[in-house]
């Protein structure tokens, strides 16, 4: 009988050795959470196809907020859903808009929740595109302008950062140059970097009631089956001063979160998205998996791809399992 000469085995023996030998550690400290904000007084709107994550008033969204934080999570991304919309998404702008209010109302009341803000326009316009509309097609560069403005607005109410998502070519910069032509220099940018025109962005458009009403986004997001143009366009946001560089999504993008996090310098930021994460929901509620261990196992394999930041869906969930 042939006996081995090396056995890796030793180091799986039982739980005090996997955890002294673990390569990677997920922490509540990686983890920010997405919330939905709405106009209104006691609204909670449960959605659908991401159960447990609801649109709140902001009333409810500071109730939220403090119980997140109670769990050990240091960072919320708002969204904001507005009453009206229309072409140029202009409560985007309005300084006494829905997410400039929940801004403010959650810097009031939890000063120590660190607040990033969306920065787009496809929850705003009446349209459901990311920005101006020109001759039927998104414009560019009238919309690094709209953004610019938009950014300022949030600095104002008191965002401690903002995370462009529009794939606006320059608007790393454009918003950079508006930030500090106002005397918000210290505010970071968190770029959507590499966005890519995925499938698994369905949930989310219930949630942010963003549905595109013509066309579709493929003419300013990512094809997914290219890796060097992702490269191209993380190296452009660098070099217009982004502070961190996301991926969205993470889980059909690990490769490109890995070559991210191998050819930058900057931290690498990993969106595991809302088709993600109601995936594991709907298998988990037939039974066919276990929630809390696919739903970790994800989690931990976007951080060993190279993620030092994690938006999910998931982040309540795993604060309370990594508490456990």
């Amino acid at each position: 009988m042939f006996t081995p000469y090396y056995r890796p085995r030793r180091l799986r023996r039982n739980d005090a050795i996997r955890e002294l030998v673990r390569e990677t550690n997920l922490s509540v400290n990686d983890l920010i959470l997405p919330l939905f904000v709405v106009e209104g007084e006691n609204i909670k709107n449960p959605i659908s196809s991401m159960p447990g994550n609801d649109q709140l008033s902001i009333d409810l969204l500071i109730k939220e907020v403090r119980e997140v934080y109670n769990l050990g999570i240091r960072s919320i991304i708002l969204f904001g859903i507005p009453d009206q919309k229309d072409a140029t998404g202009s409560d985007a702008v309005n300084e006494k808009g829905i997410i400039q209010r929940a801004v403010m109302a959650v810097k009031e009341a939890v000063p120590e929740m660190y607040v990033i803000t969306d920065v787009c326009f496809c929850e705003y316009t009446d349209h459901g595109h990311c920005g101006a509309i020109v001759d039927g097609h998104v414009d560019n560069d009238t919309t690094l302008q709209m953004l610019s403005d938009q950014v300022i607005t949030h600095a104002r109410a008191g965002a401690d950062m903002v995370a462009p998502s529009g794939m606006m070519d320059g608007m790393v910069g454009a918003i950079r140059k508006g930030l500090d032509d106002n005397n918000f220099e210290n505010i970071p940018i968190m770029s959507y970097a590499a966005k890519y025109a995925s499938g698994f962005y369905g949930p989310f458009r219930e949630a942010a009631e963003s549905t595109p009403q013509f066309g579709d986004r493929r003419a300013y997001q990512m094809d997914p089956a290219n890796s060097r143009e992702a490269m191209y366009e993380v190296e452009l946001d660098v070099n217009e001063g982004a502070d961190i560089i996301m991926v969205k999504p993470a889980l059909s993008y690990l490769d490109i979160i890995h070559k991210v996090k191998t050819q930058i310098n900057l931290p690498v930021a990993a969106y595991n998205v809302s088709g993600e994460f109601s995936m594991v929901k709907a298998a988990a509620k037939l039974g066919w998996i276990d929630e809390q261990k696919v739903a970790m196992e994800i989690l931990t394999s976007i951080k060993r791809a190279g993620a030092d930041l994690i938006l999910t869906y998931y982040a309540k969930d795993a604060a309370s399992w990594l508490n456990q």
